[in-house]
């Protein structure tokens, strides 16, 4: 559990096209074995730390007679954006992915100081 001080809590949110593989026969969609894409987001304003980030499929559009082996997360997250990581492996034929995603933290307001040391 994530616990925030005395503050302003804000939600920032937003959709990302993945990628579109199968107007160009790209490696989610003509490739095998492991596989992965990964887009940097940035948050609309920073928050004061790395926020609490979820990310999931808003779109799945996929081949039939394959296995379906899919996992999206979020990577690298800072208080100004974070990655989204898809991956796949083995046979899994995925033509396209959009992915949305939601951080809420603790954003910084007019009554707070910034002092430096």
């Amino acid at each position: 559990m994530r616990v925030f001080d005395a503050g302003p809590v804000a939600v920032d949110q937003g959709d990302v096209s993945l990628f579109s593989d199968f107007t160009d026969d790209g490696p989610m969609w003509a490739g095998t074995g492991p596989r992965e894409v990964r887009r940097a987001v940035t948050f609309s304003r920073p928050f004061l730390g790395p926020p609490s980030v979820t990310v999931s499929i808003a779109l799945w559009d996929f081949a039939a007679g394959a296995n379906l082996r899919a996992e999206i997360r979020a990577a690298e997250v800072t208080k100004a954006g974070f990655s989204i990581v898809f991956n796949t492996w083995g046979d899994t034929k995925i033509a396209r992915i959009h992915a949305t995603w939601q951080a809420i933290g603790q954003v910084a307001d007019g009554e707070m100081w910034d002092v430096e040391s």
